[in-house]
C-alpha cells in the first residue's frame, strides 16, 4: 500500500504526481505483467545470459 503525505495547502495535482512517482518506483505494475504469462526457468536464464553478452559486447566497443 502507497502512503502519501501531503499537506494542507499542497494541490491535489502535486499529491497525484507524488503518488505516480512512488508507484513508478515501486514496480508493480512490471511483477504484474511478469505474472501473466509463465516463463519457463531456462528460458529465463537464457535470456539473462544473452543480455549480459550483449552488455559485454557493447562495453568493449564492438557495437556503436
Amino acid at each position: 500500500m502507497l502512503i502519501i503525505d501531503s499537506k494542507d495547502c499542497e494541490n491535489i495535482d502535486k499529491a497525484l504526481k507524488k503518488y505516480k512517482k512512488k508507484f513508478e518506483k515501486s514496480k508493480v505494475l512490471l511483477q504484474l505483467r511478469e505474472r501473466q504469462t509463465f516463463t519457463k526457468p531456462s528460458i529465463r536464464r537464457r535470456q539473462e545470459v544473452l543480455k549480459a553478452i550483449y552488455k559485454e559486447q557493447v562495453s568493449s566497443g564492438k557495437f556503436e
